[in-house]
């Protein structure tokens, strides 16, 4: 199974990162370009890339306690298994470090995820230090 880890430092606080991340219809703001569009019914939400592709993902967990979600792609891709979590540490007054691990099969799928993970990545970056 391929594993995609991706960390970066994001210079806005741990509660103002969570309390975006926290709201899975919030993806298209908060990963905007990457993500034109999201919407949630019940506990999947649906997500639409900005190159075209639609995916549906089930929200598993919304973790306040140690500020992580996690959900699983069941619709609109290649895979035979996805499974991803993204999280918030605090890491200073006024900085977070941004965690995203996703597993997915099959392993030859990863080399085309993992752009589009650095996207999103940066994307939210982006996104929230503008905003804080």
């Amino acid at each position: 199974m391929a594993s995609i880890y991706k960390e970066l430092p994001i210079e806005t606080s741990a509660e103002t990162a969570w309390a975006v991340l926290r709201q899975p219809g919030e993806a298209r703001t908060l990963f905007a370009p990457v993500l034109v569009d999201s919407h949630v019914d019940g506990d999947v939400r649906t997500v639409r890339f900005a190159n075209g592709m639609v995916v549906e993902e089930r929200i598993i967990t919304i973790d306040d306690e140690r500020r992580r979600i996690v959900y699983a792609a069941v619709k609109g891709t290649p895979m035979t298994h996805h499974h991803a979590s993204m999280q918030v540490i605090p890491d200073g007054e006024g900085r977070c470090r941004f965690i995203w691990i996703t597993d997915l099969l099959p392993d030859s799928i990863a080399s085309n995820i993992r752009p589009m993970i650095d996207d999103g990545s940066q994307a939210l970056k982006t996104n929230l230090e503008q905003n804080r």
